[in-house]
């Protein structure tokens, strides 16, 4: 597994409770790393090597300001690349925008911000434009990222991390269950590949507040608190693996038929097949089909 990237899912909270959301982020969810725990998982990081980004990510990050600003000052001085991913929810005008970044200065090479109309209304577009502003004026790297609507069907889908500019919909998590009556649907035999992880030489994996390990969100290879990142690593054969190895050779259709999972015949997208035929494996696969939040459930 040639990992060179950890997203760190530093809070399950969020200001904001998305219908595209892969975590199922609430103002109610619950769930926080806490300091030491990103000490560890930074030290694990550093014991495994190859690792150049580390990403704090959430829920929204910002809202544990002390423990962000904290985590990315232990990962940069480690030598690695930083990034964070969040809706700027705290930008209400340049001036405090400026003042929540400058402690990133020089510490953060990658600001992503969420901009479009699943994070709320043209007020809240504007808290995205006030950071990428102040970003700009503080010379930290910064870009928008922005998801579709099921409707606008010419989005380019997204490979790993979502990239800058606009980004089709990928219906799991709560996308899943509140987008997919909004979606053009296709036979479930054409879901036969994963268009967004590469699951058999995976670069990058997220970990949760729990230290769950995710090829993809819901999918865990392990947990760091309980097994070394290195270790857990090494162990990954994705051919033999019970539930990505169905999917690199057939995709959720091949997931499908090696379980014979009832189904459907037509879903949204490949993500939206595979979400559905997860949760009916889950009681099968319980310590790889977790944890509950990622699937909507307390």
């Amino acid at each position: 597994m040639p990992l060179t990237g950890l997203h760190l899912l530093l809070t399950y909270q969020c200001t904001l409770e998305c219908d595209h959301c892969f975590v199922w982020s609430s103002p109610e969810a619950r769930g926080t790393m806490s300091l030491a725990d990103v000490r560890e998982i930074l030290r694990q990081a550093e014991d495994l090597g190859g690792i150049e980004w580390i990403f704090f990510e959430g829920g929204e990050p910002f809202l544990f300001y002390p423990l962000l600003r904290a985590g990315v000052r232990l990962a940069a001085r480690k030598g690695f690349r930083v990034g964070i991913v969040s809706n700027a929810y705290w930008a209400t005008g340049v001036r405090e925008a400026r003042e929540a970044l400058r402690p990133f200065h020089g510490l953060v090479q990658d600001l992503s911000l969420s901009s479009d109309n699943y994070h709320g209304d043209a007020e809240d577009g504007r808290l995205a434009e006030n950071a990428a502003t102040a970003a700009r004026d503080l010379g930290i790297p910064c870009g928008m990222i922005r998801v579709a609507q099921p409707e606008e069907a010419d989005a380019a889908p997204s490979v790993g991390q979502l990239p800058p500019g606009v980004s089709a919909v990928m219906y799991r998590g709560r996308a899943a269950k509140q987008l997919v009556r909004r979606a053009r649907l296709h036979p479930w035999t054409e879901l036969d590949r994963c268009p967004h992880e590469n699951l058999r030489d995976p670069e990058r994996v997220h970990i949760d507040p729990e230290g769950n390990v995710h090829l993809c969100q819901g999918i865990s290879l392990g947990n760091v608190f309980e097994r070394s990142l290195r270790e857990i690593v090494r162990a990954y054969d994705p051919e033999a693996h019970p539930i990505a190895g169905p999917l690199v050779s057939g995709g959720p259709a091949g997931l499908v038929r090696r379980y014979r999972v009832a189904h459907r015949r037509r879903y949204a997208d490949a993500c939206h097949l595979c979400d559905e035929t997860r949760r009916a494996l889950r009681r099968r696969f319980p310590e790889i089909l977790r944890p509950n939040r990622m699937y909507g459930l307390p």
